[in-house]
């Protein structure tokens, strides 16, 4: 009988499901955790067989998470057998095990759950679990053995996800539950209030959130004054910078949707922004609340039949969620508030070495622009003494997932998981003690 294959190592997401072998750099499959169908076809599709499905207009999503949590373990098992047998191409009962990224604070039921799937229906011998921060701040202290994060063992992990965003302490690789902060917006609620505002300024794209998600990576951006920007996005015609293209997908002559005129949605960003800035006459021109339209742009926009969409304010308008939440209505933090009540938490001597330790990561932190903010707004709350410092991760989706690859592949690993037989004798509830820390 040959050796067992390596440890499989899966980032399970509430957008994306990643997975991959212990001890490689990337993961082997990196696929939307969802079923999808569309209008045209009565078969669902299972994770992948999205990307290669040619009638996307309309189609329907379901997701094993709901909230950030497993909600359809059912779900998950079609997603998880699809992903190894025809991704991975290896059988769970023949790998190593099983290392495993859960949400934080994930339920009992939940996690009984996860363990009734891992062990009893996918056959795996052994099952270590981990969250997201700490192996996001492990991968980054390897990547540079001699920085201030790597020598204090200490950083602070914002999570910018698909569910939520986090902002967690870490020490010592290990998550600083108490003092973990989170905001119930991540990038599932910034593509629905995208959806919300295209729809009720042009075109309903209500039941079109694979394309609008689409959209939302290509063309938003976060603002670094949002005065200022929504001055020009009232600008006319081509004398406004912010206003770009998207073509819609026809289903005949391209089945993906694409950004008309990329230079175009570039042209804002690269240009500086003091030669950007609106005369007083112009200011005065616009005083009219921007999410009221004017009777001649709901013409233009219906004329597109359709075809196009021309976003203008919607581009940075969305992110700008994240930093204020109470435009939603929600009564919470924003991002900046967020990071600051999570080192609060921490005892005073971790405080300065935080600050300095600012990790983000997370689908939500690709923005552009997104750390010249975040810093923008950090700087008045944090003490003039403190240095600050923020790093964007060079992949930020497959950060958790390379440091869970880096800690499966370490010498002693196999003494951390739980093994089948211990789940068997023990059960789930006393086994999830040993990941509790």
């Amino acid at each position: 009988m040959g050796s067992p294959s390596p440890m499989i190592v899966v980032d399970n997401g509430g957008g994306f499901c990643k997975a991959g072998f212990a001890g490689n750099k990337n993961p082997t499959a990196v696929v939307p955790n969802c079923l999808s169908r569309s209008h045209s076809s009565k078969k669902w599709l299972i994770a992948d067989q999205l990307h290669h499905c040619d009638d996307i207009a309309g189609i329907s999503i379901r997701r094993p998470f709901d909230r950030g949590f497993l909600v359809n373990a059912d779900m998950q098992k079609e997603i998880w057998e699809r992903l190894f047998k025809n991704l991975l191409k290896t059988r769970p009962s023949d790998s190593a095990g099983l290392l495993l990224v859960e949400p934080l604070f994930n339920l009992p039921s939940i996690q009984k759950a996860t363990d009734e799937l891992v062990f009893e229906d996918l056959g795996f011998q052994s099952l270590y679990v981990a969250d997201s921060p700490s192996l996001v701040h492990l991968y980054e202290a390897s990547r540079s053995p001699i920085s201030l994060l790597a020598r204090t063992q200490c950083s602070l992990i914002v999570d910018c996800g698909f569910s939520f965003t986090h902002a967690a302490p870490v020490y010592q690789n290990f998550t600083i539950n108490y003092g973990v902060k989170r905001i119930d917006l991540g990038g599932k609620a910034l593509t629905n209030y995208l959806k919300e505002l295209v729809s009720y300024r042009a075109v309903n794209m209500m039941d079109e959130t694979y394309i609008m998600d689409d959209v939302k990576e290509k063309l938003c951006f976060v603002s670094l004054d949002v005065d200022h920007d929504l001055q020009l996005a009232r600008k006319v015609g081509n004398a406004n910078p912010i206003r770009s293209t998207y073509v819609l997908p026809d289903g005949i002559k391209h089945n993906r949707g694409f950004v008309k005129d990329p230079e175009e949605a570039q042209r804002y960003m690269s240009t500086q922004e003091k030669e950007m800035l609106p005369t007083r006459e112009e200011e005065n021109e616009h005083r009219i609340p921007l999410d009221v339209e004017t009777v001649e742009d709901r013409s233009k926009e219906a004329s597109a039949k359709n075809e196009e969409l021309k976003l203008t304010n919607e581009r940075f308008l969305v992110p700008e969620m994240l930093f204020h939440p109470a435009d939603l209505g929600m009564n919470q933090a924003g991002l900046a508030e967020c990071i600051v009540r999570a080192v609060n938490s921490c005892h005073p001597h971790l405080h300065p070495v935080l600050f300095s330790s600012i990790i983000l990561t997370g689908g939500s932190s690709l923005f552009p622009r997104m750390k010249t903010r975040l810093e923008q707004e950090l700087r008045p709350l944090v003490c003039d003494d403190y240095k600050l410092k923020i790093v964007i991760q060079e992949d930020p989706m497959l950060g958790a997932w390379r440091g869970g690859s880096l800690l499966a592949a370490s010498p002693d690993f196999e003494s951390l998981c739980v093994t089948k037989s211990d789940y068997e004798e023990l059960g789930s509830a006393r086994c999830r003690r040993r990941f509790m820390h």
